[in-house]
């Protein structure tokens, strides 16, 4: 019985824990770019996107796809760095265990 005393604690130490990354997350910030620089995407660490900044340069109403596509890949990136800071810092609970999983958030 001791042992599943243990075990319920170690599991509620656990989720406070992932509690505190969830609220890290929230407050970190990554940044995706595309066309060297005319497009910029700020995201949280749980991938929200929070800003997107344009260069005037990159505002051609000839060529809006274009400006569409480099919103596109500057999204992505912010998105994949996002999802890489979730990882580590879902590897610190896992306690450096590879995560094959996608986080639910």
């Amino acid at each position: 019985m001791a042992d599943f005393m243990k075990i319920l604690q170690q599991v509620k130490d656990m989720q406070g824990r992932f509690e505190t990354i969830q609220k890290d997350l929230e407050a970190r910030s990554v940044t995706g770019t595309a066309g060297g620089g005319m497009v910029t995407v700020e995201a949280d660490g749980k991938g929200t996107i929070k800003r997107v900044k344009l260069d005037p340069a990159a505002v051609n109403p000839q060529d809006v796809e274009m400006l569409e596509d480099l919103i596109a890949v500057a999204v992505g990136e912010a998105q994949r760095k996002a999802q890489a800071l979730q990882q580590e810092q879902m590897q610190t609970i896992a306690g450096g265990l590879p995560l094959p999983f996608k986080l639910p958030f």
